[in-house]
This record gives C-alpha cells, structure tokens and sequence, in this order.
C-alpha cells in the first residue's frame, strides 16, 4: 500500500512540475548584441547590481568586499551612444564583507563615517564609445568630496526579461582610486591607498 501510495504521489508531482518546466525560457534572453539596446531612459536593477572592491591587505594577500542595492538610471539612445548618461547612487550600509568586526570598522569614523555620509554617487558628464567598450568620464562623490574618475566599461547584453517584461541592458565596468582623496586614510601604507573597483550593472524598463 505504502508504495502505491508514493507512487501516485511521484506521478501527481509530475504532472505538476512538467508544465511549469515547459514554460521555462530554453535560451538566455540577454545576449551580446547592441541592436538590441532600445533608447530610452532606464532605472538601476537593484538586485542585480553589485561594487566589488578589491584591496591589498597587508602586503599578504588581496582582500574583498561589495556594496549592492545601488539606484540610478541610464538614459541611451543607440543611435547616439555617446550622448548617455548614467548616474548611480549606493547605499554605504550596504558594504559587505566575510568579517562582521571589518563590516562594522568600515562604516565607523575611521572609513566611511556612514552615519553623516550614507550615500555615495556617480555622476557621467562624459561618454566615448569604442564599439562594445567605453570610457565613462563622471564625478565620484565619497564622504563629501567629488574626485574625477574613468570607468572602463563593457557591453555584455540587452534583451527582453520575459518574466518581468522589462528590457534590460546590462555592462561590467573597471577603475581605480586613491581612497585618501576621499578622505578614507585609514591604515596607509600598511593598507594600501590604491583600491580597485569593479561594476556589474543591470538597468531596466518596461517594454514599450
């Protein structure tokens, strides 16, 4: 009795399941293709979005840390790449690392004072595109202050997300920066001032 009973179990969990495994997407709706990207002005995928920053610790190994929940737009027109424009606000209590005592060290007063500062942003004022790749020129505001800096950025893919109905257009970009001219010294030289940024990014909106 007890094996007929799973059995039909089994079966009715089948008849469920394959249906909803029809349903799903076969192939990545994104993909690497700039004919794809629709003008228009889209909004940041929070939950997609993540600030990787890489530094040096100590002269023995490199260390890391994010920051997500990131806001901001893109606006873009295909037909005029190097008229968009990108901003983005992160979250400092956002930060993460696998050390809740470092966690807690880099909102204090000593880095990132998160409690008067809570909120850093970037600003474009310049785009130069170079097929799939481009030099993002913007205003990076730490702690209060507002350094230059050059985003070498990448294309990686544009396409309709069927399951939100939105298209989205996603890049990947790299820079690095002197976190001493944001008022972040803590620990130099023992700690390197040079810390390394690397951007994944996904923006949004809803199809027309």
């Amino acid at each position: 009795m007890r094996k007929i009973v799973i059995a039909v179990a089994l079966a009715a969990t089948t008849a469920v399941a394959i249906p909803v495994i029809a349903q799903q997407p076969t192939t990545q709706p994104g993909a690497k293709d700039p004919s794809r990207v629709k003008a228009g002005t889209y909004t940041v995928d929070s939950a997609h979005t993540q600030v990787l920053w890489e530094v040096n610790h100590l002269g023995f190994n490199d260390y890391f840390g994010l920051f997500g929940d990131a806001k901001g737009k893109l606006t873009i027109d295909p037909a005029k790449p190097s008229a968009a424009s990108v901003e983005i606000e992160i979250p400092i209590n956002s930060v993460a690392t696998s050390s809740a005592g470092l966690t807690k060290h880099l909102l204090g007063t000593d880095f990132f004072d998160a409690a008067k500062f809570p909120t850093a942003t970037f600003k474009s004022t310049s785009v130069v595109v170079d097929g799939n790749d481009a030099k993002i020129t913007g205003d990076l505001t730490i702690k209060g202050v507002t350094k230059q800096v050059v985003l070498d950025a990448e294309f990686q893919g544009a396409g309709l997300f069927a399951m939100t109905k939105k298209d989205t257009v996603g890049f990947e970009a790299e820079t690095k920066i002197k976190r001493s001219d944001f008022g972040v010294s803590y620990g130099i030289p023992m700690v390197p001032d040079v810390v390394e940024l690397k951007i994944s990014v996904a923006f949004e909106k809803p199809a027309a």
